[in-house]
Parts: C-alpha cells; structure tokens; sequence
C-alpha cells in the first residue's frame, strides 16, 4: 500500500502552481460539499440512526485516511461529518433547492479546478490515477496544515522528492 507521503507526492506533481493549489482550496473543498449534498437523498432512518449514500462515502473516505495518517485522518473525518451533517441539512429542503444547490456547488467546485490546470499548464490528477479524485481533499487539508506550519516532517518528505529530481 502506498504511503500518504506517496498519495501527496502524486497528486502534488499535478499541482506545483501556486495558483493551481489557491483555486483548488476553493474548488475542491465545494466539490466534496456538494457530493455529500447530492448523496445525502436518499435517506434510511431506523431506531435512531440513519443512514445515506453521504454517509456511507463519507465513513469510507474516513477508514482509508486514518490509515494513511492518524491525525490528518482524524481531522478528515471531523470534516467530513460536517458535510455529512451539512449535507443532511441541505436534503431536507424542497427538492429544487437540494439539486440547485448540489449541482451549483459541483459544477462551481470544478470550474475553479479546471482554472488552476490551466494555470498549471497540466491535466488533473484523476486523469492518470483515479485515486486523485480521494487524494484532492486529503491534498487541500494537508496545504493548510502545512500553511499553519503543521506536519513538517510529512511536508518536507513531500517537497524532498521534487528536489531530487
């Protein structure tokens, strides 16, 4: 299995533009609320629980970031119960207001990816390796820890590879 040092060398190969990474910490984080929008219908409820495609992706993403990384994986998971529970939110309303703002949301999410590609002067990532299409959310919550002068080792190992070359 890959390392999360591996996944973020990957995807960052696609994404060395300042610009690029700028575009996709709008794009992708609109991207991820509204899948979990859209999945959110339909919804299962039965003693207390529930449940939802959301949530199902969501608990998925969860287990295949915390094994990658038990902090980042964590900070994932918060995240991704936000949207769960945002996504839920956003399901109980009309349907038209639901889809309008699901797809909205989607389609402005990848309208700013594919400004920052052209920026970079390459093709996204999930084209060579769908994995990317996973790695781009873990990708954006690793920039900003690395902003904030989180994970320095991890941000270090990732840069080191483009140094070397």
């Amino acid at each position: 299995m890959k390392t999360i040092t591996d996944h973020l060398a990957e995807y960052a190969a696609y994404h060395r533009d300042r610009r690029n990474i700028a575009t996709h910490l709008v794009g992708i984080p609109m991207i991820v609320v509204a899948l979990q929008i859209l999945l959110s219908r339909p919804y299962w409820a039965f003693d207390g629980w529930f449940i939802t495609p959301a949530l199902i992706v969501a608990v998925l993403a969860s287990l295949f970031y915390l094994r990658l990384d038990r902090p980042l994986g964590i900070l994932m998971t918060l995240l991704l119960a936000l949207t769960v529970i945002l996504g839920l939110q956003v399901a109980a309303l009309a349907t038209g207001v639901w889809l309008t703002w699901g797809i909205s949301l989607f389609v402005i999410g990848w309208l700013f990816q594919f400004i920052g590609h052209y920026f970079e002067g390459r093709k996204p990532a999930f084209v060579d390796d769908i994995m990317g299409l996973a790695i781009g959310p873990l990708f954006v919550v690793a920039e900003v820890v690395f902003m904030l002068g989180g994970k320095k080792a991890l941000h270090q190992a990732i840069e080191a590879r483009f140094t070397q070359k």
